[in-house]
């Protein structure tokens, strides 16, 4: 099927492509140096917490402004513009002198950002209709590459003793050129050019069925898988550098607790739609609670460098498909207008970026950030007992 696709939509994946590789590489170049920022302005663990969940409160407030830039200027031109802004803000929040700047610059990053992440995915979607077949993974597989090599840059800009006024600008200026290259094969038109027109006699019979208690408790559920995995996600990419130093680790290799929970994420949504095949999403999300809460148990009960290591790369694989199959099933939900699941489960899911900072910054400071971070096996326990609201093999497969 991929031999006939035309030459431009194919162009246009490899822009998507690049779209999602560098929103998913900006922001890792600044994450593994928060240590750096956080010594530089002299914040304790709980205020540190606060002031990086200044980005999950700016991508709240700002989520539902996506919509109208991208019917007023396209998804692409939206993508490419935010990721100019972003890498600007980044370097900005590098270098601020205080902390009311860093948790301002911060604040706006996770405005660009979720406008940035709407965009891309609208474009996306756009492509994939063109595709014919599903394809939206693989664009979700490049963000974690991206997030690997920004981790990676940084890892190597620390080891190089760079600043963070030379690292991140170059960092800037790099991803800058590959949005805007990106941007210029990217499909032309509107969005909604591809988007078949729904049955309105569909559509009305659901309106009439009503929302039944029942479709509330799962979307409920399917919201709170959502908010589990970006817990997992974000705790590591917040803490597992801080976590590595606490064990003696040096910055550069510290930086590693990120770079393997990011880059298992990445092989867990490249293998993941084959998993799903196989065993269902049910099946894959419970298997990927059990490894997280096996993984990250493990590592924080007997703490050592390369058990945290594998331990933060467990939980980056176990949470790899679990945002997309809840809004999978969040989409197809009984009883609620088309877009209407998905977008409350994608607005709730920030609620986990917003509160596990704060949380485990709390408990690092009354107790020990060893015990902070058993949230994310929490998490992972969570998913298993919850994951009986996803699809199981048969019907994902027929979902198809």
């Amino acid at each position: 099927m991929t031999s006939r696709i035309p030459p431009d939509v194919k162009a246009a994946r490899a822009a998507v492509n690049a779209m999602f590789f560098t929103n998913g590489a900006i922001v890792a170049n600044l994450m593994p140096r928060y240590p750096e920022i956080k010594d530089a302005l002299g914040l304790g663990n709980t205020v540190y917490g606060f002031a990086v969940a200044a980005m999950p409160v700016g991508a709240i407030v700002a989520g539902l402004a996506a919509a109208w830039f991208i019917r007023r200027f396209t998804s692409a031109r939206v993508a490419t513009c935010g990721t100019m802004l972003a890498s600007l803000l980044v370097v900005a929040a590098g270098v601020a002198p205080s902390l009311a700047l860093f948790a301002g610059a911060l604040f706006a990053v996770g405005a660009a950002d979720a406008i940035i992440d709407v965009a891309q995915n609208a474009h996306g979607l756009r492509v994939q209709r063109r595709y014919g077949q599903s394809i939206i993974n693989s664009f979700h597989a490049f963000w974690s590459m991206g997030a690997v090599a920004g981790g990676l840059m940084a890892a190597g800009a620390i080891a190089l003793r760079l600043p963070l006024a030379v690292h991140l600008p170059i960092s800037a200026v790099i991803f800058t050129v590959v949005a805007v290259l990106a941007q210029r094969n990217a499909l032309p038109g509107h969005d909604g050019d591809e988007r078949a027109v729904a049955d309105p006699a569909e559509v009305a019979d659901k309106v009439r069925r009503g929302v039944s208690p029942r479709t509330i408790a799962v979307l409920a559920a399917l919201s709170l898988i959502c908010i589990a995995g970006s817990v997992v996600e974000d705790l590591g990419s917040s803490w597992a550098t801080l976590y590595l130093q606490t064990l003696g680790t040096p910055g550069a290799l510290a930086a590693f607790g990120f770079v393997s929970l990011v880059g298992a994420q990445f092989v867990g949504r490249i293998l993941g739609d084959r998993m799903v095949d196989r065993w269902g999403e049910r099946g894959v999300a419970r298997f990927g609670g059990l490894l997280i809460a096996v993984g990250m148990g493990l590592a924080l009960a007997w703490p050592s460098v390369p058990g945290t290591v594998l331990g933060f790369a467990a939980a980056g694989f176990g949470c790899a498909t679990f945002v997309p199959a809840a809004m999978h099933a969040a989409d197809n939900l009984p009883g609620l207008r088309a877009g209407t699941g998905l977008t409350i489960v994608s607005w709730l899911l920030r609620v986990g970026f917003l509160v596990s900072p704060p949380i485990v910054g709390a408990v690092a400071d009354n107790v020990s950030l060893r015990m902070g971070l058993l949230i994310v096996p929490v998490a992972g326990l969570l998913v298993v007992f919850l994951a009986s609201v996803l699809q199981g093999r048969r019907a994902a497969t027929a979902g198809q």
